[in-house]
């Protein structure tokens, strides 16, 4: 499985490309062969994942009853958009217009690895996001992760 690293500051030229980090490249050796998906994120953002994971996913969404009208639903609102990327000769995605727009993001972006996807932001969102960390952390790490053995708080 996939586990991503990362936070990297780019830009989108004119044309709606982003050049794709090496550092982040490396982490996915397969891209190119493989590719990538780009889809609307839960929150004003955008997701990008590796293909294998794009299709782990549409299996399970594929095992939902579609005759349930919330089941039809979700999967209307999760795929919406849903567009394969590949990486051109310089190692750019032409991220498509529609979805850049739904995300209000515009030349300045953050991508953000999480766990086995890579969140696309517009920088100024995402450090909006950031300074809404609850102030808590610690009762929201316990309250989310507080049922897992052997919980590990990084020291």
């Amino acid at each position: 499985m996939t586990h991503l690293l990362g936070e990297f500051d780019c830009k989108l030229d004119a044309k709606g490309r982003l050049m794709v980090p090496s550092a982040l490249k490396k982490q996915l050796p397969d891209v190119e062969r493989e590719g990538l998906i780009v889809n609307r994120g839960f929150e004003k953002n955008l997701v990008i994942y590796p293909k294998s994971v794009w299709d782990k996913i549409v299996s399970q969404l594929s095992e939902l009853n579609v005759y349930d009208e919330e089941n039809r639903k979700f999967i209307r609102a999760f795929t919406r958009g849903a567009t394969e990327l590949s990486l051109d000769a310089a190692g750019r995605v032409l991220l498509p217009k529609s979805l850049t727009e739904y995300a209000g993001i515009g030349a300045d972006v953050m991508l953000a690895c999480q766990l086995d996807r890579v969140e696309v932001w517009d920088k100024q969102a995402y450090e909006d996001t950031l300074d809404n960390t609850p102030a808590n952390f610690a009762s929201l790490a316990q309250k989310v992760m507080g049922s897992k053995k052997g919980g590990n708080d990084g020291e």
